[in-house]
Formats: structure tokens, sequence, C-alpha cells
């Protein structure tokens, strides 16, 4: 733990504080894989949103006022810039100086925005942040909804949209496992911290989706891209949500505090669990994906530190899969000694492949962001510490 806690506090934190755009608000949108930093960059809503959690939690774990002065900074700019006064709702992206750039309306980054917020008024008792992820939990509930689940993909003013930014692997998905995640731990934040009965509700309604249509029992995988009545579009094993998902389920069942639903979910995030320790974790590390059942072995970033979080999970659910322990350490120092950047003025690599040499993709952009690594050591570090 003291490891980790150590990689919070001198180095994640200091990098991420680094890239703070003091003139035009928020934090700088890219950062190639040469270290140059790019100050009129795009910056994405969702890489704002991840920021303002990411420093939330870091005063709320560590209680150090100079990370709420950096949460507030990121909470200005999400308020003067990423959100649409006019028509509400979450821009996809904004230029450096904050004018619309994509004003795609997208539920994952609503949903985003609300887990950004809920942690923020946790951490400041800020009445504004809370009212504006109360008010974009109900703006999903109205616009992004049908009787089957979660639409994704709208224009600015709410029309339905190609999904392409949520799709890949060449389908175009109307729904997906992983917006569908990110709604549910959005809602469980905002659940945790305000106690709205309609949000458990969703809740309820969510881990009903999560254990009947997205979970294959049948394999013991989920499937990840989906029509609009949930059927599968495509062979597809995603190790990484699989494993981020198990913990988040646990998560949320945890706030929830629902005997019924803990009862229906636990034996499906233990079978998730189990299965990606038996089928992606391979050399000290997890692989990526398996589409139509060839592994793609490229070791990604958030994917390792989401099985470091979901390992030590499974193991402090169940005790007696000591292997589960063993398995989140040697994924941790698979990270400490070659996905963690060692050059001066840099974070993680994106991504290794095989024979752990870096991949050469930009160190901050619109997705690489310190919600991943970020949230492992404040996770690790809060597990241990209750221990």
């Amino acid at each position: 733990m003291e490891e980790i806690k150590q990689h919070l506090t001198k180095e994640l934190i200091p990098f991420w504080e680094s890239l703070q755009d003091k003139e035009n608000g928020g934090y700088y949108g890219y950062m190639g894989y040469d270290l140059a930093l790019d100050k009129h960059a795009v910056k994405g809503c969702i890489l704002n949103s991840r920021i303002l959690w990411f420093f939330s939690n870091a005063y709320l774990l560590l209680k150090d006022k100079r990370l709420l002065e950096d949460a507030a900074h990121a909470y200005r700019f999400m308020k003067d810039f990423c959100l649409d006064k006019e028509h509400g709702g979450i821009f996809w992206s904004v230029t450096y100086d904050g004018k619309i750039e994509d004003d795609t309306k997208h539920t994952y980054n609503q949903a985003f925005a609300i887990y950004a917020l809920s942690s923020y008024y946790a951490a400041s008792g800020d009445a504004e942040a809370l009212n504006l992820a109360e008010d974009l939990q109900n703006l999903i509930e109205k616009n992004c909804t049908d009787e089957y689940g979660y639409l994704e993909a709208f224009d600015r003013e709410f029309h339905p949209a190609r999904n392409d930014k949520l799709s890949e692997n060449g389908v175009i998905a109307e729904k997906t496992m992983n917006t569908l995640l990110h709604v549910f731990e959005a809602y469980t934040e905002l659940y945790r911290v305000a106690g709205n009965g309609d949000v458990a509700d969703r809740l309820r309604f969510m881990l009903d989706l999560i254990a009947d249509k997205v979970y294959n029992k049948e394999i013991g995988r989920q499937e990840v891209f989906f029509d609009r009545t949930w059927n599968t579009l495509i062979d597809l094993y995603s190790y990484g949500h699989d494993i981020e998902t198990a913990w988040l389920t646990d998560r949320g069942l945890e706030v929830l505090n629902d005997e019924a639903y803990t009862a229906k979910l636990s034996p499906i995030t233990r079978e998730i669990t189990k299965n990606i320790y038996d089928r992606a974790y391979k050399d000290s590390s997890l692989l990526n994906e398996a589409e139509n059942g060839v592994d793609d072995t490229t070791r990604v970033w958030w994917v390792q530190a989401e099985a470091v979080v979901g390992f030590l999970n499974g193991y402090q659910k169940d005790p007696s899969r000591g292997c589960y322990l063993e398995a989140a350490k040697d994924i941790w120092a698979y990270i400490r000694d070659y996905l963690i950047d060692k050059r001066n003025g840099s974070e993680w690599y994106w991504a290794l492949d095989a024979e752990r040499n870096p991949l050469e993709k930009p160190i901050v952009e619109p997705w690489k962001c310190p919600y991943h690594n970020g949230r492992m050591c404040i996770e690790v570090i809060r597990r241990l510490q209750s221990e």
C-alpha cells in the first residue's frame, strides 16, 4: 500500500496538477508520446469530468486543501463551459478556450459528469454541484431512455444520433455494456451522497439489465455491443470491462443495501472475477480482449488498473481466494516496473505490447486520464486502511 500511496502523492497528483490551465480554465487536453504539451488542444468534457472526480476523491482520502482547490478548478470549467446552458446536458468537447467543439450529447458523458459532481459535492459540500448532478440524472431519465434501457448518442437538442463514439470493432451499437456500466457507477455515487429513492429504483433496474441482458450465463461473461432490445451484435469478450464491472457492481450493491439484489448479483460478480482470473490473467498482467475467441495481447493502462482493484475486491469478498490477492500484487508490480513511464514529466504509458514495449500513443488525450489509475490508488489505499 505504501508504494501505491507514494505513487499517488508523488507522481500522479503532481503530474495532473501540472496540466492546470490557469489562463483558460480546466486542464490541458493533450500531451503526445514525445511529452510535448499542446496547450491549444481540444478539451474533452469526459476528461474534465474524470479530473474533477480524481481531485475530489484525492481530497476526500488525503484531506489536503490544495486538492480541493484543484477539484474546484475543474468544477468551474465544467459549469462555465462544458454545460449547455441552452439545451441542458454536457457537451462532448470544447476548444482550449471553452468554445463548443463537438456538441454531441452522449449518455456516457452525462454519466461521468454526475459521477464527478456527486464526488465534488461530497468533498466540498457545495449544494450547487449536487443540484447539477440531480439535474443531469433527471435529464438522462427524460431524454436518454426507452422501455428497454438507456439509449446513448444524441445531437445537441437530444434527437437520436449515430452511436459511433461508443461503438468499436466494426459495429454500430444502439446500446453498450460500457455506457450502462458507467450510468450505474454514476447513479451509485449520486445515491451514496444524496439517498434519493428514485435513483435507487433505477439502480435496481440496471442491476436487472446486467444480470438478465448483459451477462451471458452460458459462458460466464458480459456481452458488449447490442441492438435496441439487447440482442448481442458481436462475439467480443472485454476482459477489462468485465473485471471493472465485477467490483463496481459489488460497490453498487453495498451502497444500495438490498438483500434481494445482493443475492441475485453476487454470484455473477464472483463468476466474472473467477473467469477473468482463469482466462485473461497472463504474464503478470491482464490481456485486453478477445474477438471471435482470438486474444488481443496488448496490455492497456486502464485494464491493468481495474484488474488490481477487481482482484483485490474478489479477495476481500472471499478471503479463501488468496490467489486474487497475489494477482493484484503481481499486476501492481507489472505496472510499477513497466507501465509507469519513468521519463520526467510523464505518467503511465497508454499500453504495452506482449514483449512489454510501450506503444507510441498519447500520454494525455480526451480518453487518457487519471480516472482509472488514480482510482486504483485511491481504492487500494481505502480498502487496505480499513482492514
